[in-house]
């Protein structure tokens, strides 16, 4: 095994390459996790090389993103077990999974058994511990995936105070766009897309409520899955409601984000219900086959112009997704212009639609019972907690963000009805918007400018895919392709297809 120097490690993190041997290098910085695993193949590189490498890329540029909660105490073994692996496997190593010794960071708001804290980047459930790991940490560590550590968020998910900037917490500080650092990050899987985005790791993982991975990842120029609710386990995750919670990939390319989500779909006993009724969606050899290259070739896709390419103050980005709607048309996709989806303007208000409402009190429930079945805590219920940030005002910095989120929550009293007549219009909306606008016109997915649909798929449950799309002024913003429930494989096919006949991402150029 390689032993770097002092100046060596030094030279690998500024400049991006792990050096082998004299006669050939292999660059790290972008490079997506198939080039990592023919390099691990080739020996051009180590999974210690590349943990190293990625732990002096956070050394370097955390104390300015902030997107890093906590590493793994363990990684490097974690690393060395994965290389020794390989090594045994020899000429069968191609049978390993192509996450089999490459790093990935989490949301601090995915347990893991072992050394690393599972806080939601609060200080109030810092040192407690969780009774096993999460579904999908589960079904990464199977995959030979190494844990590297946790991505900070904004804190709870961003449900603890409406004034909480995106991106903040109290563990974690205020995470940064790296691509222009005044900008908004977007939340709250902001760590986790701010990581990728900016070569800390090469993927992560999210979760989204309302937004949370498809945001964040427009906002960071790199892709987002929201799968299907069900379809990846939410099991030891934090929740905010398990009626619109899941868990999802990003990664600087659809193929990333795609291989991930391939480890981390499937059954979990801990989440019985909704992962056994999503099941049926998942196909048989998993999801990298619907990586074409044609894969718009005649697929219909639905526009929404108001407001979803609403950009009458800004006619460079208007014309920037103009020219990628005619790209649609040029690789063979068929557009369906200016349709409707029914009782919008209501949909997207989260009062006015009832998810307030619904939100608040499932809170309460989901998070008492996660707290519940904690091992050891300060705290274990939602009053613990709001009782730990008026003892602790300064950690948890309540006199400038409050907890009214909380609050509204804890004064909720179950699902009464209130709660049900919420529900039910929920229901309503969502099948005579999206799903009866789907059907009409036959389509295979809606493609929408950022992440403007995120309240439409929330209150439906539906998977999503964030594409790099454009800049503006040098802030990125992603297209988002849509669709109903278990459409991922269209999904991939337009999203894919897309990517390549676009290759908008580039990387951040702030950084040092």
């Amino acid at each position: 095994m390689n032993v770097y120097s002092l100046s060596a490690l030094l030279a690998i993190s500024l400049f991006g390459w792990s050096y082998i041997d004299t006669c050939h290098a292999f660059s790290i910085k972008e490079a997506c996790i198939s080039d990592l695993h023919l390099a691990f193949s080739q020996n051009q590189l180590t999974s210690r090389q590349l943990v190293e490498f990625y732990l002096g890329e956070i050394s370097r540029l955390n104390p300015v993103l902030k997107s890093v909660i906590e590493i793994n105490p363990d990684a490097l073994l974690e690393a060395d077990r994965a290389d020794e692996e390989r090594n045994d496997a020899n000429e069968s190593a191609s049978s390993l999974s192509m996450l089999h010794g490459v790093p990935i960071l989490l949301k601090d708001n995915i347990a893991t058994k072992d050394k690393l804290n599972t806080t939601a980047g609060s200080f109030s459930l810092l040192g407690s511990v969780v009774p096993r790991d999460a579904g999908v940490v589960t079904k990464l560590r199977k995959a030979g995936a190494i844990v590297l550590g946790k991505a900070s968020l904004s804190e709870w998910a961003h449900t603890r105070a409406l004034k909480a900037p995106n991106g903040w917490s109290p563990r974690g500080g205020q995470g940064k766009n790296p691509y222009v650092l005044s900008v908004d990050p977007c939340g709250s899987s902001s760590g986790s897309a701010i990581s990728v985005a900016a070569n800390m790791v090469s993927v992560s993982i999210g979760t989204e409520t309302r937004g949370s991975i498809l945001c964040p990842a427009s906002s960071n120029a790199v892709v987002g899955i929201k799968p299907t609710v069900g379809l990846t386990s939410r099991a030891g995750v934090i929740p905010v409601t398990s009626r619109q919670d899941t868990v999802g990939p990003i990664g600087r390319t659809v193929t990333d984000a795609v291989h991930v989500l391939d480890a981390i779909v499937g059954f979990d006993h801990n989440d019985a219900a909704a992962t056994a009724a999503a099941a049926k969606f998942i196909p048989h050899g998993g999801y990298t086959q619907f990586l074409k290259v044609d894969g718009l070739n005649g697929k219909r896709i639905g526009i929404v112009r108001d407001p979803f390419f609403n950009f009458t103050n800004n006619p460079a980005l208007a014309q920037a997704f103009e020219k990628h709607l005619q790209t649609l048309r040029l690789q063979g996709a068929l557009l369906v212009d200016n349709v409707k989806i029914a009782n919008l303007e209501t949909i997207l208000d989260f009062n006015l639609s009832g998810e307030a409402s619904a939100v608040l009190a499932e809170f309460k429930i989901t998070l008492n019972v996660y707290l519940k079945e904690l091992v050891d805590s300060p705290v274990r219920t939602l009053s613990d907690i709001i009782i730990f940030n008026q003892k602790n005002p300064e950690l948890e910095m309540l006199k400038e963000f409050g907890q009214d989120i909380f609050l509204a929550a804890e004064f909720t009293n179950g699902i009464g009805e209130t709660e049900l007549k919420a529900l039910r219009n929920l229901s309503r909306l969502t099948r005579n918007g999206f799903v009866k606008l789907m059907k009409k016109y036959k389509l295979d997915a809606l493609v929408t400018a950022g992440s403007s649909v995120a309240a439409v798929l929330a209150i439906g449950g539906f998977p999503a895919i964030s594409v790099p799309a454009a800049y503006d002024k040098g802030v990125p913003i992603g297209t988002c392709f849509s669709g109903l429930k278990g459409s991922e494989p269209k999904l991939i096919e337009i999203a894919y297809g897309f990517e390549q006949a676009t290759l908008i991402r580039k990387p951040p150029t702030f950084l040092p």
